[in-house]
């Protein structure tokens, strides 16, 4: 196990990540949020769900899940279907125009990253993304939470 003062640099490191998420946000496209393209994101990655499955994956609050949908769907990015098992729920879908756009914010963010990781090695960039992948499964699913005293 890692000593005390690892984990408190290592939060520190998190804390200050935010410059990186904000330099990605920078190119997305006018029109998509950051929680919009998490919802195209996930909605590419699982297929199509019901929103409170998409608010359980975003780890928000179904009103902020509700508005991302229904921004990305005036835009026709997105299509909501009734749900063959429930027809008072809707099924979330990622449509073709969707597809587009997420190809175009996927294309920016590589882009973004390779101009700003230009002088790391293969090793560098393939080792965070080792280490990024198993950060983010140690707060996974599953994971049970902690309880306080």
């Amino acid at each position: 196990m890692a000593a005390q003062s690892q984990y408190e640099e290592l939060t520190r490191q998190l804390s200050a990540f935010g410059v990186v998420k904000r330099g990605l946000a920078r190119d997305l496209p006018h029109q998509c949020q950051a929680g919009s393209a998490a919802v195209l994101a996930l909605l590419h990655r699982h297929g199509e769900m019901r929103l409170s499955r998409l608010a359980e994956l975003l780890s928000v609050d179904m009103s902020v899940t509700s508005r991302h949908v229904a921004h990305l769907t005036e835009r026709g990015w997105l299509d909501r279907e009734p749900d063959p098992l429930d027809k008072r729920s809707r099924l979330l879908r990622l449509n073709a125009e969707g597809e587009n756009v997420l190809r175009d914010i996927s294309d920016r963010y590589v882009t973004t990253l390779a101009e700003a990781l230009h002088d790391w090695s293969d090793e560098d960039v393939g080792r965070l993304t080792e280490l990024l992948a198993r950060l983010r499964d140690s707060f996974g699913e599953g994971r049970s939470p902690r309880t306080t005293p």
